[in-house]
């Protein structure tokens, strides 16, 4: 949306401006439905199957899709985006924990890593049809890239016809043998004796409950009443507001920010808005290769550290620009362009594959549904704040409105330092341990690791403090 409400026959169809408050209304709507939809999406993902998650998913955004595609007044637009959004938020809870479940214990953070920079698989080629629909001389150059934000549901619905169900999903429901099946094709190589699949399924046995948090459609209390229960919800908060408050939010208004440090062409502002995408995949994917060995607190820490250095070398360089006037040394701008950009890649390295990664990874699978429509909602929140009020701030502000995010991050990796739990290397029912601990993050400093072997042993190894 950020690069559709800059184009001309956009601005003249709905007057909204390029910021301010109806471009507030126009962007937040969409988030307003995620929140409303997370706790239905949380019962249907529970109670019908991670797959048929997302397929009704995949139903609620081609519908809104229709309505914000043949809107010719604003207030059918908005109406679409809430529609957006709420089929986002079904298909965002299905959709991770179906990832999450079904990967072997070895191949987790890449599997979920992975799934989250699929987001870059539409940001990628949004940016690529919103420079060439620039050109078109009618409504044809806002509403064809609106139309095609529904591909990916197709093949998503087409899809999940050809995989199989979750096996922890299986196992919570009470068909085991289905559960085991899939274990013993997918992670065993059809060894029925295989150490992993057995690990695996007395796990499963021992931590899933027939009556647990799932069977119960609004029984949120264990994440607060118990002491596992709300250090595993830290863990979710923190990726959710932290994911989408560091200073990321801004690029839901690229063509803003590339305006506020010279860029003064549309065609250029939306050039760089997909060079933007292009190096922030570059992070991500990056990022996801590693998953499998980079230790979750330690980059959190870090990565979050640097993103408040590249965005206080951006609002200082931003401020210079802005003292200059109307005449602008491009060697400010370039500065200026390339610590934004710098800015993204690194948040991409830090965040994108771990904001899959950690939810589900603290959540154990009678809570991971409620768990990730919880998170779900937190995003919403979070993305609420970002999109009604950027527009505003930056209407107003301007670059001063980046300084937040800058003593904001400084924060967050504080936060993470202190109360960040290391997930990395362990199966999701060794997990449990960790957070039944008295202090969770010493004990996850200290966990035994799980380690599959070339021939398919399941080992462990006592990792220290000092070797994370």
């Amino acid at each position: 949306m950020g690069a559709i409400i800059p184009m001309p026959y956009f601005l003249d169809k709905f007057q909204a401006g390029d910021k301010g408050e109806k471009v507030s209304v126009i962007m937040s709507l969409y988030t307003v439905g995620s929140m409303v939809g997370a706790p239905f999406a949380a019962i249907l993902s529970d109670k019908f199957g991670r797959r048929k998650g997302m397929f009704v998913g995949g139903i609620v955004i081609i519908v809104g899709m229709i309505i914000v595609v043949t809107a010719n007044t604003m207030a059918q637009f908005v109406v679409g985006r809430f529609v957006l959004g709420v089929g986002i938020s079904i298909m965002t809870v299905a959709a991770p924990a179906y990832s999450i479940e079904i990967a072997p214990p070895h191949w987790r953070g890449r599997f979920t890593g992975f799934y989250n920079c699929g987001w870059f698989g539409g940001s990628i080629p949004a940016a690529a049809v919103t420079y060439g629909c620039q050109f078109m001389d009618s409504d044809l150059s806002w509403r064809i890239p609106l139309i095609l934000q529904a591909y990916s549901c197709v093949f998503v619905m087409v899809g999940v016809f050809f995989i199989p169900e979750s096996p922890r999903f299986l196992m919570a429901n009470g068909k085991e043998e289905e559960a085991r099946e899939f274990l013993v094709k997918y992670h065993g190589n059809g060894d029925n004796d295989s150490r992993l699949v057995r690990l695996e399924i007395d796990e499963m046995k021992e931590h899933i409950r027939q009556d647990g948090l799932d069977k119960s459609n609004w029984d949120y209390r264990p994440f607060f009443f118990t002491h596992s229960g709300r250090w595993r919800m830290a863990q979710v908060l923190m990726i959710s507001i932290f994911g989408q408050f560091s200073g990321n939010g801004l690029g839901y208004f690229n063509p803003i920010i590339f305006g506020l440090i010279g860029v003064t062409s549309l065609s250029d502002k939306l050039a760089y808005n997909l060079l933007n995408s292009v190096l922030s995949a570059i992070g991500a994917v990056s990022a996801v290769c590693l998953t499998d060995r980079m230790p979750r607190r330690k980059v959190l820490v870090i990565g979050t550290f640097v993103c408040a250095l590249c965005l206080a070398v951006n609002s200082g360089l931003s401020a210079a620009i802005d003292n200059q006037g109307d005449v602008v040394d491009i060697n400010y701008g370039r500065a200026a362009l390339a610590s934004y950009f710098l800015f993204n890649i690194i948040f991409s390295f830090t965040y994108t594959p771990l904001q899959g990664v950690i939810p589900a990874e603290a959540l154990e699978t009678t809570q991971r549904a409620k768990g990730l429509a919880a998170s779900g909602i937190i995003v919403s929140a979070i993305g609420f704040i970002n999109q009604f009020a950027t527009p505003i701030a930056l209407d107003n502000i301007k670059y001063r409105f980046i300084y937040i995010f800058v003593a904001w991050d400084i924060f967050e990796s504080i936060m993470w330092y202190f109360f960040g739990v290391e997930s990395q290397g362990r199966t999701l029912e060794e997990l449990e341990w960790v957070y039944s601990q008295p202090n969770p993050v010493k004990a996850s400093l200290k966990a035994d690791k799980v380690v599959v072997q070339a021939d398919g042993r399941v080992t462990e190894k006592i990792v220290s403090a000092a070797e994370i």
